[in-house]
């Protein structure tokens, strides 16, 4: 059993040392090209919610269902690399104080602009941060670790200058474990590491190793993905390319579950110039999907997993989770024995 997503929090034990501390200075000069501009210039009257610093937060009691506010009117306090900073955007400050220890989840979805999070120290030392975990940009930290007692602080800000209309959902964090087989096929991908070089089975995402693919030739194939940060520090993710032989009987049927949700792909043409997206599921966590390739016997289809988000959920862990891809390899049709019949001959 393997649980994902550990994220390092610190305790924040007072506030003196806050008041005093200073954002921190992490510069990267292409970083804004890389990202694009803001989207707002101006904005309707404050309508103030949180706090302004840590100073004056406002204390939020667990678990938060859908509080929302506007950070337009705040002023600009902070700032942080998760990957991107050189923000100006006005942010607003929430307290938490658990009266027991619990691992939530912070969740920005639904707001309408492209919204940074941070969960600082007493010294405003950054401990937790997001910036674009949905494709909207809006941003979410998972398995967040809260001791019962002591306080902390959430920062929600944005990109640049952008400032909006914010919806806040903190629930406790619930993990995905998926049990794996001892029979079944690895992937041996080496491990994620800052500074990682895909030559393992990147694809036409590591044109510098030759386009490597792995395959797939077991009823059960258990393979990991996740995210790193490259040499400039930025988050990169992982990508799993396959080619798989049809079986004999023609068709191929996948059945797939993550510890992370992740994207399922069948890819085609088979050339790097033009591939595309043929047809797609997302699996996990804890949740499967499935594909039917149809083709002739023998002939090969390539296949694609890999996070559904580009950034890891937290600037300082780069996650590397596992996933679970199970096959009609070896002449089992779904004609005569179900999924669920071919997934209990490995449980």
């Amino acid at each position: 059993m393997r649980v994902l997503f550990r994220v390092v929090v610190f305790v924040v034990v007072g506030l003196a040392a806050a008041a005093a501390a200073q954002t921190s200075a992490w510069s990267t000069a292409n970083q804004a090209a890389a990202k694009g501009p803001s989207r707002h210039k101006a904005g309707p009257p404050p309508v103030r919610q949180g706090g302004d610093t840590v100073l004056d937060a406002v204390t939020l009691s667990l678990p938060v269902v859908h509080e929302t506010g506007t950070t337009a009117g705040y002023n600009d306090d902070y700032d942080e690399a998760c990957p991107y900073t050189l923000s100006t955007s006005p942010d607003a400050v929430y307290r938490l104080a658990p009266p027991t220890s619990v691992s939530v989840d912070i969740d920005m979805l639904g707001s309408t602009y492209d919204t940074k999070i941070y969960v600082y120290d007493e010294g405003l030392g950054l401990v937790a941060c997001n910036d674009d975990f949905y494709p909207d940009y809006v941003s979410k930290l998972e398995n967040v670790p809260l001791v019962g007692g002591v306080e902390y602080y959430l920062v929600i800000d944005g990109y640049g200058g952008d400032f909006g209309s914010y919806v806040l959902n903190i629930s406790e964090f619930e993990p995905c474990e998926l049990s794996y087989i001892t029979a079944a096929q690895d992937e041996r991908e080496p491990p994620l590491t800052d500074g990682y070089q895909d030559a393992h089975n990147g694809g036409c995402n590591s044109p510098e190793f030759g386009d490597p693919f792995g395959s797939i030739t077991s009823y059960i194939f258990i393979g990991r993905t996740g995210w790193y940060y490259a040499a400039g520090g930025g988050s990169v993710r992982d990508t799993d390319w396959f080619e798989v032989t049809i079986p004999y009987y023609g068709g191929l049927e996948v059945i797939g579950d993550a510890e992370y949700a992740c994207y399922l792909f069948e890819l085609g043409p088979h050339d790097c110039g033009s591939v595309a997206v043929i047809q797609n599921v997302t699996i996990g966590p804890c949740q499967e999907g499935s594909l039917f390739i149809p083709g002739a016997a023998g002939s090969t289809a390539w296949l694609w997993v890999g996070p559904t988000t580009f950034e890891a959920p937290n600037r300082f862990i780069g996650y590397e989770f596992y996933y679970v891809l199970y096959t009609n390899m070896g002449g089992v049709t779904t004609e005569t024995r179900s999924w669920s019949a071919v997934k209990g001959m490995f449980d």
